[in-house]
């Protein structure tokens, strides 16, 4: 279980950089607020940052109390 928490994760932070580099890419000379205003115009980006904040939230933080 540990094991497949931590690939989740990884290809998780694998798929921000790649975006991020993409961005970068297109316009060098964005700013960090830039590059996260770009990422999140996406609907389905919106939805997945919302998915994994929950998940972090439910398995670190809610979890001890249940």
């Amino acid at each position: 279980m540990t094991l497949l928490s931590i690939a989740y994760f990884g290809l998780c932070a694998a798929l921000l950089a790649l975006a991020t580099w993409r961005i970068r890419r297109a316009d060098p000379e964005a700013t960090v607020t830039a590059l996260f205003d770009r990422l999140l115009d996406d609907r389905a980006v919106r939805i997945a940052v919302i998915v994994v904040w929950w998940w972090l939230g439910w398995h670190f933080l809610a979890g001890a109390t249940l």
